[in-house]
């Protein structure tokens, strides 16, 4: 009518003003509610969680609560076992996301040819993605109890250990423990997304390269491992800071223990926040770490964005 009016040479009738205001809001209430979820969950946490990095915080202390600046970050400079918590990290970060990835690859590339039975064997590669971690650290945790657990004893029968032995209370090789757990836990996860950048890849790329005489090694270098970069790139950056925050296995499995040689950064927040109660101390750590993974996520997404503008 607007339109008409203007054309006719006659003024344009604009529409009431609560009209314009609501048509303009609407975007924004129908936002509204995922916004205020969002910003009750995740952003206020994360704001007292910041807060309470700068503030003494102990749950038995009723007198705790003032403002201590950077005192905490002061003491987690002197913190000998922050610090070894942190070299864990790197180990148990490290191994476990590049030997989930080297199994994760290998079953992709097996379950993406065409077989009998393709299907169960996919149902069996991804059911230890459906066990909750908790039960996943139990079941490990007996399966390597020298009394009850097998693995002591088929390790002993093979001539790796001279007695079976209670692997997770040696200092020297504790740590594999866990990594072992979690490398049977999060191997689904790199073979689904991997197996489903595969299934992107054109078949005709294979077969003109198969006519041009390129061999398997040649075809998974030049057709497969471009293709795979940027799944590749985001999978690791998404395990890597998943690992780093997983805590789950070390302390159903191990506690920290023995002598703090699997204790990681996360289980040793979990340490000061519910074991000693600390919630400033806890909170500093936490911001510690993720200033850490913040700058590696940043890297890593400047090294995935250079891959795509390759392509």
């Amino acid at each position: 009518m607007a339109y008409a009016a203007r054309h006719n040479g006659l003024p344009a009738i604009r529409p009431p003003l609560m009209k314009r205001i609501a048509d303009a809001s609407a975007p924004y209430l129908y936002s509204a509610p995922a916004l205020i979820l969002i910003v009750a969950v995740m952003l206020v946490p994360l704001v007292l969680g910041v807060s309470y990095a700068f503030r003494d915080i102990q749950l038995l202390n009723p007198f705790s609560g003032a403002f201590v600046g950077l005192d905490h970050f002061r003491a987690l400079s002197q913190d000998q076992a922050f610090f070894r918590a942190l070299s864990n990290t790197l180990w148990w970060t490290g191994a476990s996301v590049l030997l989930q990835f080297t199994f994760g690859l290998i079953l992709a590339l097996l379950l993406d040819k065409p077989f009998h039975g393709r299907a169960v064997a996919q149902a069996l590669v991804f059911l230890p993605w459906a066990v909750p971690s908790f039960l996943a650290g139990l079941n490990w945790a007996w399966l390597f109890n020298p009394v009850v657990g097998p693995l002591p004893h088929w390790l002993y029968g093979l001539g790796l250990m001279s007695q079976p032995a209670n692997i997770l209370s040696d200092p020297q090789l504790a740590m594999w423990g866990p990594i072992v757990a979690n490398i049977w836990w999060g191997i689904p996860f790199f073979a689904i997304t991997l197996l489903a950048a595969l299934q992107a890849i054109p078949r005709d790329l294979y077969e003109a390269a198969s006519i041009d005489g390129a061999g398997p090694v040649q075809r998974f270098l030049s057709i497969t491992l471009p293709f795979l970069a940027p799944t590749i790139a985001i999978t690791i950056l998404l395990r890597t800071v998943w690992i780093s925050n997983f805590a789950d296995l070390i302390i159903v499995m191990t506690n920290g223990g023995p002598a703090d040689r699997t204790q990681i950064v996360a289980s040793y927040i979990f340490t000061q926040a519910f074991k000693r109660l600390d919630f400033g101390y806890a909170s500093a750590i936490a911001l510690v770490l993720l200033a850490l993974l913040l700058a590696y996520s940043l890297l890593i997404v400047i090294l995935r964005q250079w891959l795509l503008s390759k392509d």
